[in-house]
């Protein structure tokens, strides 16, 4: 398999501040279980902080790729030769299309902690999805990558 000129990846991670709230329900497990002893205590919060973060981490896993002549983003893999014009939104532009604009036939890619996106074009005439909208932290960079790969494919 061969790689595109410039491969992408980018992983689509919870804010820190998730982080923090994952430690706060630990705490808030642990109070929960004070009246029961210091070990439960502990337990409550150990157990609680590490199924809020297996629960953030999991969240915050997904990535978006472009390698060997593919866009990958989620499960979801492309061929870039059945991708068209490449549209970086900035905050308001992707607020607009993850609302009143959107099209329900559209493959999106959404996490709210993230303003910025990139709306890709699907040209591939058996395909329904009219595009991809892919929440991403610089849509330019992805936006060059898809191109470039595209150019070589």
């Amino acid at each position: 398999m061969q790689l595109s000129a410039t491969p992408y990846e980018e992983r689509l991670t919870a804010p820190r501040s998730w982080w923090l709230i994952s430690f706060l329900v630990g705490v808030s497990c642990a109070l929960i279980l004070l009246p029961f002893g210091t070990l439960p205590l502990l337990g409550g919060l150990v157990g609680g902080t590490a199924v809020a973060a297996v629960c953030a981490s999991s969240y915050g896993s997904l990535r978006i790729r472009v390698v060997g002549g593919s866009l990958i983003a989620g499960e979801a893999k492309i061929p870039v030769t059945a991708l068209g014009a490449t549209e970086v939104l900035d905050a308001e532009e992707a607020r607009a299309w993850r609302t009143h604009k959107a099209d329900t036939r559209a493959f999106l890619l959404l996490r709210s902690y993230i303003p910025t996106a990139l709306r890709v074009e699907v040209t591939d005439p058996e395909d329904p999805t009219p595009y991809l909208y892919l929440s991403t932290r610089e849509p330019q960079r992805l936006a060059d990558a898809i191109k470039q790969a595209r150019d070589a494919a």
